[in-house]
């Protein structure tokens, strides 16, 4: 018994690393064909399917330690962005910004795509998979609102300043100022990114849906 215990858990812990090497394998690849913004940000070949898929297939429990282990290698590909808060230049941040930055916009908000399998046995598998992915994602985002509004808000001016978005800015700029306007330009900045992204990775999870072997779903004979 505890043999096959040992050998459940070691195929779970070995699928768990592959998948979150595909995860990182399709943000590279995402980053290398140009889907990155110029200020942060990456509309991905849905990367972060693989960790919703760990949640949903192995549990919570491995979900949340997959996508942990995620933000770290999050962190070491996006080393430039992140070294640039701590090092002297223009990006430098407080050091305890800078740690703050670290943990929202990448402990907490890649960990907490492992809340993507909480629906299982509670829906059937595609609206299962497609809940999952929408709150985990939905989460994700709501959690860089947060930290662009409270450490990147003061850029916001700027930003609805800029060819392309003027037309819109203006408007916003009327309307909003201070906290209010940190908040609309947290939106709607990561909201380029992070909308297509779950959109993306929605239509993908419904598509994979339609696979037991993929889901871990038992075949109806």
């Amino acid at each position: 018994m505890s043999d096959t215990r040992s050998y459940t858990k070691t195929r779970t812990l070995v699928e768990c690393a592959l998948l979150i090497a595909m995860a990182a394998i399709l943000e590279m690849v995402s980053k290398l064909i140009g889907l990155e913004l110029p200020f942060g940000g990456t509309i991905t070949l849905a990367s972060m399917l693989p960790i919703v898929m760990i949640s949903y297939r192995h549990g919570l429990k491995w979900g949340f330690l997959s996508g942990f282990a995620y933000s770290l290698i999050q962190m070491l590909l996006g080393v430039k962005v992140v070294s640039a808060m701590f090092l002297p230049g223009d990006d430098q941040m407080i050091f305890w910004q800078a740690i703050c930055v670290c943990i929202l916009d990448y402990v907490l908000a890649y960990t907490v795509l492992g809340i993507g399998g909480i629906f299982r046995n509670k829906l059937k598998p595609t609206a299962a998979i497609l809940c999952g992915i929408l709150l985990a994602l939905l989460l994700r985002y709501l959690i860089h609102i947060v930290s662009g509004a409270i450490f990147y808000g003061a850029w916001a001016e700027w930003f609805f300043t800029q060819d392309g978005f003027y037309s819109i800015g203006a408007k916003i700029l009327e309307k909003f100022s201070g906290t209010g306007l940190a908040v609309i330009y947290s939106i709607f900045y990561n909201g380029l990114y992070m909308i297509p992204e779950i959109i993306i990775t929605s239509i993908v999870g419904v598509i994979i849906s339609r696979f037991p072997e993929i889901t871990g779903e038992k075949k109806v004979h």
